[in-house]
């Protein structure tokens, strides 16, 4: 690698790289939101693999970790909000907050840039060694000392119908691999372009890069599911500020709201109403009014209702119950049937790891009614539920509630486990007016068109969705706003539904881990006989 770099010139290329990894995901400016991440995604990796030319390992992982440190604090900026506005944590906690969770995705691009380097010295550090490290990186990076897969490169890459085409077969990683691919050929170009010396493994990069974006493109057409049953659904958007949200006094206020929404949904034929998490003001399993007047508003809307609640159970010889992030179901005849409990939490939002170290000084912000941590549900599955029709017809349905959304592996777990559409509660209100709600859109989209299923998205305060079996968003709300969204929601069991990723998993992120450790191997080698 061409070591001829300046100091000065390697800073503009990596504050370049920061602020186009900004730039990759989405942010709101006024009334609208921008987002490049189609075209800047190939060019992040490029210029952090220019800025890091000729450094040794231990130089590259420190300049790699101050670039991304900033570069991460800046897309995850909202921290500040949810940590002051609504943790009502000090300011300079908040400050602080988004270079702490950047620090773990700076750690991750450190172990990429000292790799890199590392390769460079047996002559490895190819365009397919950048993408095979990053991918596996970004795999790492969802279940790492319990996951924070925010801001992974594939993301970006959520309007590219092309490389969308991908998911179903790679999950997210494969977009990762194919824009670190495609990144790392145009700095193998540019570091050659001075010397105008040709690279075969660039171009070739260039080529196969090429080849998929046009495969995709073609098989990106219109999906004929004129034949697939339908359900019309209704997603609700309460918009209730969070400041409020557990409040007493607004909890009248609150539930009348979604009232009011409910029979407007049932007014437009709405078979199946979904409420966004913990949306329902009160504790359902013990409150014996509130539970009627649900029930009293599923029989009068005829429609089953998905309720975002927080879900109690008493254990065997405990003095108090357990508090849940849930979802229940609630029949068009007012039973409440089977509900599903939330199983990744928020680490520092709903539970304090190192309870008996850490618990002394922190409390888990997104308690809610919950005196203490919120218990983890059992794990992900499906739900089969008795459509309104008549116990006869039966629905299987995925109900992600917020952050399980964020890890492929888990809701794909749900598809495979036979769902065939995904009805998803979030709260995106702790975000505030940032670029996390449309950033958090753009991963649950995602996780469509990994599963090929469509996904009908509750939120709050917004962003609500409808999106297709191929991750493309047909309706939304904006945020911030009191609405709804009703629309006739194609059921895929499979074989229409489900894919090679939701049956198998991360074999192509588990391929790229294999790759980077036989390259691994090989280069010991290598290096043991000689320089190259």
């Amino acid at each position: 690698m061409n070591s001829a770099i300046s100091t000065k010139n390697r800073c503009w290329l990596l504050a370049g790289y920061a602020l186009v990894t900004f730039f990759c995901f989405p942010h709101p400016l006024g009334d609208r939101v921008i987002d490049f991440g189609s075209v800047l995604a190939w060019f992040g990796p490029a210029l952090l693999l220019l800025g890091l030319s000729g450094l040794s390992p231990r130089r590259a992982a420190k300049f790699a970790f101050v670039a991304s440190l900033f570069a991460h604090a800046a897309v995850l900026h909202w921290f500040y909000v949810v940590t002051v506005t609504y943790g009502h944590a000090p300011a300079a906690a908040g400050v602080l907050a988004p270079f702490g969770v950047a620090a773990y995705v700076a750690a991750s691009t450190a172990i990429f840039a000292a790799t890199m380097a590392g390769f460079a010295k047996v002559g490895f550090d190819s365009a397919w060694t950048a993408a095979l490290a990053w991918t596996a990186l970004d795999h790492l990076r969802s279940f790492a000392l319990s996951g924070f897969p925010w801001a992974t490169l594939g993301y970006a890459q959520h309007e590219n119908t092309a490389l969308l085409a991908l998911a179903p077969y790679t999950g997210v990683y494969g977009l990762s691999f194919v824009s670190v691919l495609g990144g790392a050929a145009l700095a193998e170009f540019a570091r050659r372009w001075p010397q105008r010396r040709p690279s075969p493994g660039a171009g070739f990069a260039v080529a196969a890069v090429a080849a998929v974006l046009l495969l995709g493109a073609v098989s990106a057409g219109p999906e004929d599911e004129g034949d697939l049953a339908r359900i019309r659904v209704a997603v609700l958007q309460g918009n209730v500020d969070q400041g409020v949200k557990w409040s007493e006094a607004s909890s009248e206020q609150i539930l009348a709201s979604y009232e009011e929404l409910a029979r407007e949904a049932a007014d437009q034929g709405a078979e199946w109403i979904v409420w966004p998490e913990s949306s329902v003001p009160g504790l359902v399993d013990i409150d014996p009014a509130l539970r009627l007047r649900l029930k009293d508003l599923a029989r009068e809307t005829g429609a089953i209702h998905v309720l975002g609640a927080v879900g109690l159970r008493q254990p065997p010889g405990a003095d108090r119950p357990n508090f849940y992030d849930s979802a229940l179901i609630l029949d068009p005849h007012g039973g409440f049937g089977t509900r599903y409990d939330k199983a990744h939490l928020v680490p520092f939002g709903e539970y304090v790891p190192l309870r008996p170290l850490l618990g002394f000084v922190l409390q888990a912000i997104a308690r809610g009614v919950a005196p203490d941590n919120v218990t983890a549900g059992p794990g992900p599955r499906a739900l089969e539920i008795s459509a309104a029709s008549g116990p006869e017809a039966t629905l299987t349905v995925g109900v992600p509630i917020c952050y399980e959304l964020v890890f492929p592996d888990l809701v794909r777990r749900m598809v495979d486990d036979g769902a065939e559409v995904l009805l998803a509660l979030t709260n995106d209100a702790w975000y505030g007016r940032t670029g996390a709600p449309y950033q958090f859109l753009a991963m649950t989209a995602l996780r469509s068109a990994e599963s090929r299923v469509w996904t009908a998205r509750a939120a709050n305060t917004g962003v609500s969705a409808i999106i297709d079996s191929r991750g493309r968003v047909r309706e939304r709300t904006r945020i911030f706003e009191r609405g709804l969204l009703v629309a006739d929601v194609p059921l895929r069991p499979a074989p229409h539904g489900g894919s090679f990723y939701t049956s198998h998993g991360d074999v192509f992120a588990a391929a790229c881990w294999a790759g980077i450790g036989g390259l691994a191997l090989l280069g010991l080698v290598r290096s043991r006989r000689g320089p190259p």
